[in-house]
């Protein structure tokens, strides 16, 4: 069973993105961007995720069965982000 090929200037082209996606992140993390620095960060972090997964585990060209165990991993993840933020967001009601 063969797949599409992918040309090997894809993988150099990816490659070269996180790499500048990466001094992105380094230059982003100098700057003062107050309560966007966060948010700014897990963007650029959710591109470079999304570049390996594409690309590198070739999920571009896979099955219907690959892309729904990726998203029903994000929707778990999700919930779990969820349950945190709540959890950390009601933290100060409880206070003795």
């Amino acid at each position: 069973m063969s797949g599409p090929i992918t040309p090997t200037r894809t993988y150099y082209r990816v490659f070269a993105a996180l790499i500048a996606l990466t001094l992105v992140t380094v230059y982003v993390s100098f700057l003062e961007l107050g309560p966007w620095h966060t948010t700014v960060g897990v963007l650029i972090g959710v591109v470079k995720a999304s570049l390996v997964g594409l690309f590198f585990m070739h999920l571009l060209h896979s099955s219907k069965a690959s892309w729904l165990a990726v998203l029903a991993s994000l929707f778990w993840l999700g919930i779990l982000m969820v349950l945190t933020i709540s959890d950390y967001l009601t933290r100060h009601i409880l206070e003795y």
